[in-house]
């Protein structure tokens, strides 16, 4: 099993990286959000892989990061879930924010996933909440524990505004509420001021 490619990044497209090592062509597929962390074609770069080997098939899957690749293989372990639904999954959430939706029980979050639907979202809460640990995040637990609309309500609003669903939960994080008030418009101006850092 390949456990990790070390090389120059030849080329990358949609859902994958072509990654030279000592002239030797890797195909990786990749998540979306792996493939931004990558470098400029020509540069170095390393990529944590995870060989996926079935009768008829032999694909290479890279990741950014040790977490993601855990992640996916955690992923993978699910009924119904193939490797190319978890990239989705992968693409869609950071390895954080998806590990909170699937301990916080969020139906609504995780559906939201295109080619997750609720059958699939209830599975991966039942085969992997027990499995994972919350992260140490300040991901708004006082909305999330209060009134998930309003939550829900302030992520449409991003959505809405052409940001990407990775984009929008990772925006979201680290709100800290003023007291016991939490709006929609606080939400969106905190989700708002870490997109321009960013």
């Amino acid at each position: 099993m390949i456990a990790f490619l070390r090389g120059r990044l030849e080329d990358k497209g949609i859902g994958y990286a072509d990654i030279d090592v000592n002239g030797v062509g890797y195909r990786a597929f990749m998540s979306n959000n792996s493939l931004a962390a990558m470098p400029p074609k020509g540069e170095p770069v390393f990529v944590y892989a995870y060989t996926y080997v079935r009768e008829d098939t032999l694909h290479l899957f890279g990741f950014a990061s040790a977490g993601e690749r855990g992640l996916f293989e955690k992923l993978i372990t699910v009924s119904g879930i193939g490797p190319k639904v978890a990239l989705a999954v992968l693409s869609a959430f950071d390895v954080d924010s998806l590990k909170q939706a699937i301990v916080n029980e969020d139906i609504a979050l995780i559906t939201s996933i295109p080619g997750i639907g609720k059958k699939n979202a209830l599975r991966l809460i039942l085969e992997l909440k027990e499995k994972l640990t919350s992260p140490e995040t300040g991901f708004i637990p006082a909305v999330l524990a209060k009134d998930r609309s309003v939550y829900e309500e302030a992520r449409g609003a991003l959505l809405s505004l052409g940001y990407s669903p990775a984009e929008a939960n990772k925006s979201l994080e680290g709100f800290a509420a003023d007291g016991d008030r939490v709006t929609v418009e606080s939400l969106v101006k905190h989700a708002l001021r870490n997109l321009v850092k960013s």
